[in-house]
């Protein structure tokens, strides 16, 4: 049995609520043998539904660490979390990747491109493949769009600060190019975001919070609807037993530079 470890800031949250499942899903599906066996969580009760960590363990059939250490220690794997909460990426990844374990880190990866870099420079430091992406990342209806230059996307959720990395994700797979401009417009609840790429291409992403996932790449427009998160999940899997990263890692800093920009354009309409 390979042993995964869940580092949270509170476990029970929509992520680690159903990561499990689709795991064991998967293993069922491909004759796999991974489980999530160990969680620490730095806060114990969850404020999304009031449930502590040892009643989540429960539940999962995990068991409780009371350091980042001895879930490393214990795991085969790690799996970062605190989707919601990225600035506690950077303290949770001094503390795993000096361990050398595979290690993935949730959406959204850092708080800024700043410490983005700073993540990356831990892990070289210790020569420890981690990745991360947002699941959007995988949607097949992205497939052979590779290398546009002009992308436009759609999307929602509940804040842009949070769910712009979804679109910035999508836009930086098809484009591989760092923003050299951007600027942003508001209009009641929906934002415009134009942005200026290397190499002459642009993107526009625009985010309201009931809007649809869609991509339009040099003129092909698809509505997404395919099942990202299985993907990214059998990927994570894939990684953790080969350590390979199945695109180009620096994306990553591209992403958080665009959606650095984004949230930085907004913050001054």
């Amino acid at each position: 049995m390979k042993k995964i470890g869940f580092i949270d800031f509170y476990i029970s949250e929509w992520h680690a609520n159903n990561y499990p499942v689709w795991i064991k899903q998967i293993c069922e599906a491909n004759g796999e043998d991974f489980k999530v066996a160990y969680v620490w969580a730095e806060q114990d009760v969850s404020p999304v539904d009031g449930k502590t960590t040892d009643a989540w363990c429960a539940e999962f059939g995990a068991e409780r660490c009371a350091t980042i250490d001895e879930l490393c220690e214990k795991s085969d794997y790690v799996l970062i979390l605190a989707p919601t909460n990225p600035e506690k990426h950077l303290g949770y990844a001094r503390e795993a990747l000096k361990h050398c374990k595979n290690t993935y880190i949730d959406k959204t990866f850092a708080p800024d491109y700043a410490t983005s870099k700073e993540i990356f420079d831990i892990a070289r430091s210790y020569g420890t493949k981690f990745f991360s992406s947002s699941a959007l990342r995988y949607s097949t209806e992205l497939d052979g769009l590779e290398g546009a230059a002009n992308v436009s996307t759609t999307g929602g959720g509940s804040n842009i600060d949070e769910y712009i990395i979804h679109q910035a994700e999508m836009v930086i797979r098809l484009t591989d190019a760092y923003p050299t401009n951007v600027s942003v417009e508001k209009n009641g609840e929906e934002y415009v975001c134009r942005a200026e790429l290397e190499g002459g291409k642009s993107a526009n992403l625009t985010f309201s919070p009931a809007l649809p996932f869609t991509i339009e790449a040099d003129g092909v427009k698809k509505s997404i609807g395919s099942d990202f998160f299985r993907a990214l999940l059998t990927d994570i899997l894939r990684f953790f037993k080969d350590g390979e990263a199945s695109f180009d890692t620096e994306q990553t800093l591209k992403v958080m530079k665009l959606r650095e920009a984004i949230i930085n354009a907004q913050n001054v309409l």
